[in-house]
């Protein structure tokens, strides 16, 4: 007999509970041991019914989702998805120690809804067995460029031939939004340019790199359609839309467009990986990190094969270790590393 997914929901919004209550108990691997109404129902509720995975609002009444985390988690090392509106609070409930998080669904749109169904039950089966982490306390970050000039490590500054000669491309997804902030804030601002796609709803992307923008020395922004990779920068794909590098005269640009999902995602890595192999005739660098499923796997594995330089997140520091596992499995990375150690093994990289 399969051991069913215990998860308890949690949500001051009767409508939404309900909601998210009916979709996972139409799921034959899964059992919704209960409710609560907000953060104190849940603490009260979470000893009695021993749970597998939660589902939380992030702005509930009282104790807030992010305070509810700091207190949760030591104790109760649960993995939590949160399920939100578009809201910037979400990246401090990741900092606090959720695994991943899932948009609220427009309630007039049907197909809206159907995404949203889908994409939580996947999110819950895939997290189930997620490391539960604590990484930083929100509102430590600085919230300025010249406070974050002494994050990054003490290294000498690469010569402008690498700057303009070397592309890095960096795929993530569940695990991914602090594990991405770990290895960019570590970074100097003179880099060569960066492109990143990380697994994340449409608005979410540009309010997830105003944040890195604050926190880390380089200049990070959500990509446009057109926008020239270089020296300092670092792109991150729009939610919603593929990413790709394309060489366009001297320049190396992304284009942006609207498209079906590749290896299950919009924005996908693979798409990513594959037209930096294909299209990248400069040094090359591919970073592949924590993440459920596989995409990325096989566009690492054609930069690896094209003359690129890859990183793949190791099994211990990794959120889920699944893209970096099939990556490395087919032989697509060249060296594994923690999250705390990629920022150095890519800058020994450039500096040979």
């Amino acid at each position: 007999m399969i051991k069913k997914l215990r998860v308890l929901v949690v949500d001051d919004s009767s409508l939404f509970r309900q909601m998210i209550i009916n979709c996972l108990s139409e799921q034959k691997d899964m059992e919704v041991v209960g409710y609560a109404i907000n953060a104190y129902d849940a603490q009260r509720k979470i000893p009695q019914l021993h749970p597998d995975v939660l589902t939380m609002d992030v702005e509930m009444p009282g104790l807030s989702g992010i305070d509810f985390l700091k207190q949760l988690l030591p104790t109760h090392p649960i993995p939590v998805i949160l399920v939100s509106s578009l809201n910037l609070s979400v990246f401090d409930a990741l900092s606090a120690g959720a695994v991943d998080f899932v948009r609220k669904p427009d309630m007039s749109s049907r197909n809206t809804k159907e995404m949203f169904f889908s994409t939580l039950v996947t999110k819950v089966r895939g997290t189930s067995k997620a490391k539960v982490r604590i990484t930083r306390q929100p509102g430590a970050a600085p919230t300025a460029k010249s406070q974050a000039v002494s994050r990054p490590m003490p290294f000498p500054p690469l010569p402008r031939t690498v700057l303009d000669s070397t592309i890095i491309a960096l795929g993530a997804s569940t695990g991914g939004t602090e594990a991405t902030l770990a290895v960019l804030e570590k970074l100097p601002a003179n880099m060569p340019g960066i492109v990143i796609t990380q697994h994340m709803p449409e608005g979410f992307t540009n309010m997830y790199a105003e944040r890195l923008n604050r926190i880390c020395s380089l200049e990070v922004r959500e990509a446009k359609n057109g926008d020239v990779i270089k020296p300092g920068l670092a792109l991150i794909a729009p939610g919603a839309k593929q990413m790709e590098v394309v060489r366009s005269g001297y320049n190396y640009i992304v284009q942006c467009r609207p498209g079906a999902k590749v290896s299950g995602h919009c924005p996908s890595v693979d798409v990513l990986f594959s037209s930096v192999a294909k299209n990248v005739a400069i040094n090359k660098v591919g970073i592949i990190m924590t993440g459920m499923g596989s995409d990325g796997a096989k566009g690492l594995l054609q930069m690896r094969q094209n003359g690129a330089f890859t990183i793949g997140q190791d099994k211990e520091s990794c959120v889920v270790y699944g893209m970096p596992m099939v990556a490395y499995n087919m032989g697509a990375v060249c060296v594994q590393a923690s999250c705390d150690k990629i920022p150095s093994v890519l800058l020994n990289h450039l500096k040979k």
